[in-house]
Parts: structure tokens; sequence; C-alpha cells
């Protein structure tokens, strides 16, 4: 059976204590509300906040910024048509680096 609970001012509700421990939410979580014949069902949601911290944005425009400037000072490598492609000119590139070291 489940909690009565009284729609207070401009529609809240308050979810009993026992049903957010049971189900792990805490001040901040979110939940969906939905109908669903005739009732109304809460679901816990998580969202994930695709916002970078003050941080991790200045390694992201770091890590831009070297690409860049090997881009514009043309440290790239050439396209490839498949992968097999790319391993032969690493293995070149390994073999050239090999005999320049003899």
């Amino acid at each position: 059976m489940g909690t009565i609970v009284k729609v207070q001012r401009k529609g809240q509700v308050t979810i009993p204590t026992r049903l957010r421990a049971q189900l792990g939410l805490v001040d901040g979580d979110l939940v969906e509300a939905r109908a669903h014949r005739g009732r109304i069902v809460l679901t816990p949601k998580i969202i994930i906040n695709r916002e970078y911290t003050p941080a991790q944005r200045r390694v992201i425009d770091a890590r831009l910024a070297k690409a860049e400037a090997d881009i514009k000072a043309r440290r790239v490598s050439k396209p490839f048509s498949d992968h097999s492609e790319f391993i032969a000119d690493l293995q070149n590139a390994a073999a050239k680096l090999g005999a320049s070291k003899d």
C-alpha cells in the first residue's frame, strides 16, 4: 500500500523520506513525471552534465591550439584508404628511423 501525500500550492508534493531512501534520492536529484493509466508516475533520472569546468576547458583549448599549430606547420599525415595502408606506412617510417640510427 502506498503513502498518502497532499498536493500543496503550485502542485507541489513531498516524496516521503522512506521512499526517497529506498530510491536513493537526495536533494537536487531529478525525477521524470508522467501520467500513465490515470496515475502519476515519478521516475528518477540521471542527467549528464555536458558543461566543462574551467580547468577542463583550459586543457581542451590548449590541445586544440596545439593541433591547429600542427596543421598549420604541416605536421600531419596523409589520408589512408584503409588500415592496412596506415600500418604499412607506420612500418616504413619505423624502418627509416631504424636505418637512420645506424
